[in-house]
């Protein structure tokens, strides 16, 4: 089992403690994404924007899409979640980004699941949540481009 180290301050006065932390059924892929996000933050003037949630756990995803000549120029996200949520929304963002819309829509939750490595089946939900935020995010690209084309 690989482990990692937090340093944390205690609740009372005194020096800071390490802390060691089983991995546990995550990958080092996961882990990687999760510790070192890849295009986190939020996007001023976004083409396409989207936020979905998971009722069931708590997590929210939002995703921002900046789009020139239908490719994916610039993808950021932000997730409140679980190391699995952080980790699939960083891993879609690396995936989708210089891609086409035709390109990014073929992603799929399966696909995240194994660039990371592998989810274990209870998480597997975070790498949906991704997926269906890319969607949403589309969408509200294509409905945007739709009304700016109406009179």
């Amino acid at each position: 089992m690989l482990y990692f180290t937090y340093t944390i301050r205690p609740a009372i006065a005194g020096e800071q403690q390490e802390v060691m932390m089983a991995q546990g059924p995550y990958s080092d892929t996961v882990m990687d994404h999760f510790e070192h996000p890849r295009n986190m933050g939020e996007m001023d003037g976004a083409d396409g924007m989207a936020q979905v949630g998971n009722p069931a756990c708590g997590d929210v995803t939002r995703i921002f899409l900046k789009i020139e000549n239908d490719r994916i120029v610039d993808v950021k996200f932000k997730t409140f979640g679980c190391a699995a949520a952080i980790a699939s929304s960083s891993m879609t963002t690396e995936l989708i980004k210089g891609k086409t819309i035709d390109e990014a829509l073929k992603l799929t939750n399966e696909i995240v699941a194994r660039e990371l490595g592998g989810l274990p089946e209870a998480k597997m939900h975070c790498s949906v949540m991704a997926e269906e935020a890319l969607r949403a995010a589309i969408e509200d690209y294509r409905k945007k481009q739709g009304e700016q084309g109406d009179p």
